[in-house]
């Protein structure tokens, strides 16, 4: 677990534009089961987070077509919940960031870390937003 202090100013950059902070595994499923469409992001303090995973959320998120709910869970802090979100990302393995995108309680669109280290964030929010146009 990180200190609260020090991951407070990440939690804000998406809370701040809109994302619900989702920190029990109950909020998870209530947030994640039900009909419409929900945009996840797995937040986390490394660095690719910070220069390309956030950015990338907003930049997505400001799309005039998004999804009905925007949430976020932050590794290495809320387990339970963090854990309950990966369980829905499966077969995808836990990494973090990341970013899911369901429909109707299923995963339908999922951006590893893999795909966010190295990436600009743009390209990242222009593949988000594809999904979106094509989901929501």
């Amino acid at each position: 677990m990180y200190p609260e202090y020090l991951v407070e100013p990440m939690r804000a950059e998406l809370t701040n534009v809109g994302f619900e902070e989702l920190k029990s595994a109950e909020a998870v499923d209530s947030a994640i089961k039900g009909e419409g469409t929900v945009f996840v992001v797995v937040n986390s303090v490394c660095g690719c987070a910070a220069a390309n995973a956030r950015p990338a959320a907003k930049i997505a998120a400001a799309n005039a077509k998004h999804p009905d709910k925007l949430v976020t869970v932050f590794a290495g802090m809320e387990k339970e919940a963090v854990d309950k979100a990966r369980g829905y990302m499966m077969p995808f393995p836990p990494s973090s960031p990341s970013m899911a995108l369901f429909k109707d309680g299923k995963l339908v669109h999922m951006i590893e870390r893999h795909q966010i280290e190295g990436r600009p964030a743009q390209m990242i929010a222009d593949s988000l937003i594809g999904a979106f146009e094509q989901y929501c």
